[in-house]
């Protein structure tokens, strides 16, 4: 959003100084034209951009100019990373102190890039749930995130569904993935990813714990997520699927239903198509495929094909009778 892009421009000059304008593109990951035309604008609201011309010219702000932006404790600093989700904020425990520390920004910034931030959160919303399903119940996410911050150990008590356990844990970081809460944390010497609405009982202990320098939430997560997929995904399904069934396929199979439609062969005669869709477990993959109904026709393997025959012939004689 241009707005955030502004002031990340004008805190730029703030704290490095002079720069140029293929610096400030690089930082910003835009054009030099975007930065030229920031500039203008950042002038034109009253901030004082100055341009220096020559081989080490490029731009600064005016001697002894500096934003408004003080005040701000170390809490409302850190919510601020939460502005573009006021659910998880809340949820978090964040919620008071994030919409103190916007009234704090908005009331530092010049009146039109102020004007932008209202306008940004009158027609933007993060609503991070899927559809059709309740958020999970994360009565112990604060402790959860408190031991985080202040890395101190937790014990927990833990459902799987192959039973309860007690753990200690030290915990890493936090994750919201399609509106559930998880713990990424250590246990022993592994790296371990925990559902936060399974904790039973949570205690933070006084034992503090030094986080590896090297550990990377991100980075950690997408190689999770990628393990995770190719753990669950254990064969490929051939299918021939309608044309209505090839709009239903991206919403009912997400990524994977996207991908598997751009690699689709030529409609017939009707619009139908051949895919192929990475599938779980068979019994897994008979439900899912199931969602299609009859708009889809799985062709390979033929033992799923099979189970799916006789999934079919199960529901007939079921339905047959009268209830």
């Amino acid at each position: 959003m241009r707005a955030d892009r502004l002031l990340s421009l004008l805190l730029l000059l703030q704290n490095r100084g002079r720069m140029t304008a293929s610096e400030l593109a690089a930082e910003l990951e835009v054009s030099v034209r975007t930065v030229y035309r920031d500039v203008e604008a950042l002038n034109a609201s009253g901030v004082p951009v100055r341009t220096d011309r020559g081989p080490a010219g490029g731009y600064r702000l005016m001697d002894g100019y500096r934003t408004r932006l003080t005040g701000l404790t170390d809490a409302e600093a850190g919510a601020l990373f939460l502005a573009g989700a006021p659910g998880p904020a809340r949820d978090l425990g964040f919620g008071a102190v994030l919409a103190t520390a916007q009234l704090k920004v908005q009331a530092a910034l010049p009146a039109d890039l102020a004007e932008r931030t209202r306008r940004v959160q009158d027609r933007f919303h993060l609503d991070a749930p899927a559809w059709f399903r309740d958020a999970d119940p994360v009565e112990h996410l604060a402790q959860v995130a408190q031991a985080v911050w202040e890395q101190r150990v937790l014990r927990v008590h833990y459902r799987r569904w192959r039973g309860d356990v007690h753990r200690e844990l030290r915990p890493l970081g936090i994750v919201l993935k399609g509106g559930i809460w998880y713990v990424v944390a250590r246990a022993g010497e592994d790296v371990r990813t925990y559902r936060v609405s399974r904790f039973l009982a949570v205690d933070i202990t006084d034992e503090a714990f030094e986080r590896p320098a090297a550990f990377d939430l991100a980075a950690y997560w997408e190689e999770s997520s990628r393990r995770l997929e190719g753990a669950l995904h254990q064969g490929t399904a051939r299918l021939r699927i309608s044309p209505r069934a090839q709009r239903l396929l991206p919403m009912q199979f997400g990524a994977a239903g996207t991908r598997a439609l751009a690699d689709a062969g030529p409609p017939d005669q009707e619009g139908w198509v051949h895919v192929e869709m990475p599938v779980e477990a068979q019994a897994v993959a008979v439900g899912d495929l199931l969602r299609l109904g009859v708009e889809a026709e799985v062709l390979d393997p033929p033992e799923l094909r099979q189970a799916i025959a006789d999934a079919v012939a199960v529901l007939a004689h079921r339905y047959a009778a009268a209830p």
